[in-house]
């Protein structure tokens, strides 16, 4: 965390949305990747904090029934404290600051300490409820109005500020927020004061995330939701009015091929989110716990040494994204560029390499036609036989390439632009998910993913299925004895999820 003497500190007060991280506004975004400091509500999505630079601080502000629950004074308090040490410091909240989040009294706290501060919209609940689940909160012919009401006011008000009887005869749709524990008590107000008990209602609870859930019921009916053994629990809103029965859309989130399935992503910080995006985008929730780590090598005095000589290889190899990523940055801080390579050939092992590549401005001559070692080396048979080829390659991983190139007569030079190191602790959210039974699905991208994996969970796997992205990872994972539960067919992240959804067929 860095600490700024010469600026004063700053204070972004940010909507995280509704639930999904997709749904999170640009502004937002930037914020995070500019905070020293992020205090986050537990409500808002972890993945969200993907956009925070991996040196800044992370406060958790606590969760209902799990660790200690910061009461708002002490998030006030934290707030000013952090800012008068010349942070930047981004207080993330669920939804929309400014509706049902305590905004104001946050702002005030600041203005009283002369601290500078920007509030940036999120998209709240209620405005997610058309898009999500198919309820649109205005219509032409149903609703021309909308209002958003509270159903837990503040703790020792005297008497309540809410108008049950102008409420009743609201012309157009209610949306109650945390309105569950007391769902009794504003449901029995409105229909004294002349709502139809047969008002069309809808429930959602976790709004655009990938467990949402929604019924749809009348008003009559709400409080046998939050009750019982089987009860609904926060955080859900309840939408009330005819649109709540209308039928023009429909719940299109949870059609998705993958909604309701928990996913766990195990493959590097650096390389998850690409899967992350992929798997959310067909409705998983997903949970990351990398396997391994990815960092430059010790040191870098034999890459620089190939890099000045590149010129002297018929073709350079490369296996993966992180070869590409690391041995073209240590090729950027030498000062040189793309020229590097003219009147070489390069190879990729596939197309995520490939695209790798083409980002940097280089173009590949050859890809396999399947994206393992062996079709790869059958692929340059021909063409190195007699050559000088380069593998940029991990610190750890099979030999299998270099040995079939040097059978079939190549001259193979081997360097080594990153290292993989096995993960040794397990985050404790995914440690308790995995115990619960409540992970559908564990996705293993590498055989050093899979070794690694198997160390840091032993016997933790539980109920959840496994998916490999090849038959050779299968095969590291039968012989450490973990049944593979879908294999990929192309050796892709898209093979991959293609299989996971092939078997949920």
């Amino acid at each position: 965390m860095t600490q700024d003497t010469t600026l004063p500190g700053f204070v972004y007060l940010v909507g995280a949305g509704p639930g999904d991280p997709s749904y999170i506004t640009l502004r937002a975004a930037e914020c995070l990747e500019q905070a020293d400091v992020v205090l986050y509500d537990f409500l808002a999505n972890p993945l969200i904090l993907q956009h925070v630079r991996f040196d800044a601080r992370r406060i958790c502000l606590g969760r209902h029934g799990i660790g200690k629950l910061w009461t708002q004074q002490e998030i006030n308090d934290e707030l000013v404290r952090l800012a008068q040490q010349g942070l930047k410091v981004v207080r993330l909240k669920g939804g929309d600051p400014a509706i049902f989040a305590r905004c104001a009294e946050e702002t005030h706290a600041l203005a009283l300490h002369n601290i500078d501060y920007e509030v940036v919209p999120g998209i709240t609940a209620a405005m997610a409820a058309g898009s999500c689940v198919g309820v649109p909160l205005t219509h032409r012919d149903r609703a021309s109005a909308v209002a958003f009401v509270t159903g837990s006011e503040q703790t020792g008000k005297e008497s309540s500020a809410l108008d049950f009887q102008a409420l009743a005869k609201f012309p157009g749709t209610l949306v109650f927020y945390m309105g569950v524990t007391t769902a009794e008590l504003w449901t029995n107000e409105l229909i004294t004061n002349g709502k139809s008990p047969d008002t069309p209602v809808m429930i959602v609870r976790r709004i655009s995330c990938a467990d949402q859930f929604s019924v749809k019921c009348t008003l009559s009916e709400v409080q046998q939701y939050f009750t019982g053994t089987q009860r609904i629990r926060p955080p859900a809103i309840v939408i009330v009015g005819e649109v709540a029965g209308a039928t023009d859309m429909n719940s299109w989130f949870e059609q998705r091929l993958l909604f309701g399935q928990r996913i766990l992503v195990t493959r590097s910080a650096e390389q998850a989110q690409e899967l992350t995006a992929k798997l959310t985008e067909l409705g998983a929730d997903v949970l990351v716990q990398p396997a391994i780590e990815i960092g430059p090598p010790e040191s870098y005095e034999e890459v620089d040494q190939i890099i000045h000589r590149l010129s002297d290889f018929a073709w350079i190899v490369f296996s993966s994204r992180n070869g590409v990523h690391y041995f073209l940055e240590r090729l950027a801080t030498l000062g040189l560029d793309a020229r590097q390579f003219a009147g070489v050939k390069i190879a990729a092992m596939g197309p995520g390499t490939a695209a790798a590549l083409q980002q940097r401005h280089l173009k590949c001559d050859l890809i396999p036609a399947e994206y393992r070692a062996e079709s790869l080396a059958e692929s340059l048979r021909d063409e190195a036989s007699g050559s000088s080829v380069l593998l940029v390659r991990a610190s750890r991983g099979r030999d299998t390439l270099c040995d079939m190139l040097q059978s079939d007569g190549a001259e193979v030079t081997q360097v080594v632009a990153y290292v993989s190191r096995d993960v040794t602790e397990i985050d404790p959210v995914v440690a308790a998910a995995l115990a619960a039974g409540e992970v559908d699905w564990i996705t293993v991208t590498s055989s050093a993913i899979g070794r690694s994996l198997v160390t840091l969970l032993g016997s933790a796997f539980g109920q959840a299925k496994v998916a490999s992205i090849s038959s050779i990872t299968s095969g590291v994972l039968s012989a450490l004895e973990v049944t593979v539960d879908a294999e990929a067919q192309e050796h892709s992240l898209d093979g991959l999820i293609l299989a996971i959804t092939e078997s949920l067929k």
